[in-house]
This record gives structure tokens, C-alpha cells and sequence, in this order.
């Protein structure tokens, strides 16, 4: 009945080794449902009053004057894995995941579920690093690094690392690799139409095919939203460009994010790919057309190299990013920027690994 009582107190001190953990029997504690409110601070004493249906039980007295019952919530994520390096094939761009609002994943993948956050639960944020560029284009790219969220009670979230761009030197190095985004394909002396590495479901599209008509054009890197350019034979053996990334407002404002590396050419043109839009790379031209690295926390891919560029460069960081209700932010966490308030929601912005703590 309204105003019953109950009185614990941690006499022998031993909570913080024993804890108490209260079965609700469907009643409400605190206004809610679920968890089951658990103490455990050694010498703690509570005052539990039941107040009725609406809030149930609640304590009156709390010499830890923790909510114990923090109610679940909602959580929305941006998980873009690390871009991968070319080789004379552009990078492909990291894994694209998302769930904010009806925002499309990568490879045409749909809008995701948002997560369930539980009070008082660590979420381990892992962001994956760009694979490397290559000193020679005869090297097949350095697929990038997966990023993920991971934590008790949820499905973990990992976008895989984008595809190395393939290589010029021999035909075991000559194919695109297979990434969240897979890598351009490279070109090989006595050989044409080398295919780009493919794509993960959901997470990114493969990269484009490279040729060879005398001199080489790498395939462009795949992007979050579109295939690598093929190379081409025409006009001078030009690369591909890379294929364009994502735009998401997560964050309160649009930014694309995981495009591919252009591919590099080692024919006469003297112009450079561009890499997709989002962060990939420029791939490497002759006459002085240098090639760009992807740009840090898009995942972008690299740019493949060529002509008298003949090193390769790296792809971009991954990044991820929450949202969710700035009255269930808990404040607890490490690695990411300073919180942004938009709305009615908090939003986390994770540039290298840390946590959060429902």
C-alpha cells in the first residue's frame, strides 16, 4: 500500500563485495520498469517508500543518492572504418554504417536500428586507423583498419576496412582487394580490364577496373555511395576517379564522408583522378599530378600512384559518432570531442578510440 516501508542497511559493510540486487515482482521503482535496482557500497543504508503505481517504489533515504534504475534509451551511430592505401589502383573508403534518421548506409544499404544504451554499461569505441600507402606501384594498397562499437547487451557494430588498391607489378598483386569499400583495380604489362576488389553488403561498393593499352590507369577506389571509375585507355591511360562517399547531418549539419582514392596513371596524361567526394584521394598523374592521402576521420581511400608520383598514398582514419537524448546523457566518457548540443539531443563525435558509459 501507499506509504509501506522497507529499511536496508549494510551493517557488516560487505555491499561492495555482496551486493543487494531487488526483484521489482513488475512493480515500478523509480518510475520504471527495469533493471532491477542493485547496492552496492559498502556501509550504505536506504529508505524505500512505496508511493504507487505511477513512480512505485522509491528511496527516501539514499546515502549513495545514485538513480538505481536509470531507464534504457536510444542511441543513434555514424561507424565509418579506416580508408585503405592505393596502389596504382585508388583505396577503397572505410565501411559506412548508419542509423540516424531515415540516412542511408553504405553500399545502398538502408537506415540501421539504433542501439539501446543500458545506465551504467561501458561501450567501448574502436576507431580504425587508414591502411598505409606503398613506397612503388607495384604494391597492392594496405586494406584499412575496422572500427566498431561493442559493449554487454547490444549487437556489436563493426564496419569493415576499406580495400587496397591493386598493384602494377605482377598479377598476384594486380586485383582491387575486397574492403568496406573495395580497392581499384590495378594494371599489369600484357594485360587488360583488372577487376576492383568488391564491396560489403550494406557498408560500401567495389572498386573500379583497371586497364592497360600501352600505359597503365588504375581503377578509382569505391565509395560509401557509388563504384570506382573504371580506367581508361582513351586520352592517355587515365585513372579513375574514386567513387563518392555519404553526406549524414548526425551531427546537426551535412557532411559527406567515405569516398574513394582516385587511381593513378602511368600513361602521358598529365592530369590527375579525383577521388570521390568525402575524403577520398587524388590519384597521381604524370608532368608533376601528385596524389593526395585520404583525408583523417572520413574514411576516405588514398590515391594510387603513377608516373613520375610513384609512391601511393595512405587512406583516411575512420571516425564514429552518437546521438542520443541529452536527458539520458550520462557525461561519463573518454576520446571524444567536446559534446555538441543540438536540439533536444547530445552528440559524440569519437576521432580516435575511447568509451561511453550509459
Amino acid at each position: 500500500a501507499v506509504g509501506d516501508t522497507i529499511v536496508f542497511v549494510d551493517y557488516a559493510r560487505t555491499w561492495g563485495t555482496n551486493s543487494v540486487t531487488i526483484n521489482q515482482n513488475s512493480l515500478n521503482f523509480q518510475g520504471n520498469t527495469s533493471p532491477n535496482p542493485i547496492y552496492n557500497t559498502d556501509g550504505q543504508s536506504v529508505t524505500l517508500t512505496y508511493s504507487g503505481a505511477t513512480q512505485g517504489w522509491i528511496p527516501t533515504t539514499d546515502d549513495d543518492v545514485t538513480d538505481e534504475t536509470p531507464p534504457p534509451y536510444s542511441a543513434d551511430f555514424l561507424v565509418i572504418a579506416g580508408g585503405a592505401g592505393g596502389g596504382i589502383g585508388g583505396g577503397g573508403s572505410g565501411g559506412y554504417r548508419n542509423s540516424y534518421s531515415t540516412e542511408a548506409s553504405g553500399g545502398g544499404g538502408s537506415s540501421e536500428s539504433s542501439l539501446t544504451f543500458s545506465g551504467g554499461t561501458v561501450y567501448t569505441i574502436t576507431v580504425g586507423a587508414g591502411g598505409a600507402g606503398q613506397a612503388n606501384s607495384g604494391v597492392v594498397g594496405t586494406n584499412g583498419v575496422d572500427s566498431s562499437i561493442s559493449g554487454t547487451g547490444i549487437t556489436t557494430i563493426t564496419s569493415t576496412g576499406g580495400g587496397g588498391g591493386g598493384g602494377n607489378l605482377n598479377p598476384s598483386s594486380i586485383y582491387g582487394i575486397a574492403g568496406g569499400s573495395g580497392g581499384g583495380g590495378g594494371a599489369f604489362v600484357g594485360g587488360s580490364n583488372f577487376t576492383g576488389g568488391s564491396g560489403t553488403a550494406n557498408q560500401g561498393y567495389a572498386g573500379g577496373i583497371g586497364r592497360l593499352t600501352g600505359s597503365e590507369g588504375g581503377g578509382g577506389g569505391g565509395g560509401a555511395s557509388a563504384v570506382g571509375n573504371n580506367g581508361t585507355s582513351s586520352g592517355g591511360e587515365t585513372g579513375g576517379t574514386g567513387g563518392n562517399g555519404l553526406a549524414s547531418s548526425i551531427t546537426g549539419s551535412s557532411v559527406t564522408r567515405g569516398g574513394g582514392g582516385g587511381g593513378g596513371s602511368g600513361g602521358p596524361q598529365t592530369a590527375s583522378s579525383a577521388g570521390g567526394t568525402g575524403g577520398g584521394g587524388q590519384g597521381a598523374g604524370t608532368n608533376n599530378s601528385s596524389n593526395t592521402a585520404g583525408t583523417a576521420n572520413t574514411g576516405g581511400g588514398g590515391g594510387g600512384s603513377g608516373g613520375t608520383f610513384n609512391v601511393s598514398r595512405a587512406g583516411g582514419s575512420g571516425v564514429i559518432i552518437l546521438r542520443m537524448p541529452t536527458t539520458s546523457y550520462s557525461g561519463t566518457v573518454t576520446g571524444a570531442e567536446t559534446p555538441i548540443v543540438d536540439g533536444s539531443d547530445t552528440i559524440l563525435i569519437f576521432n580516435g578510440s575511447g568509451s561511453y558509459t550509459g
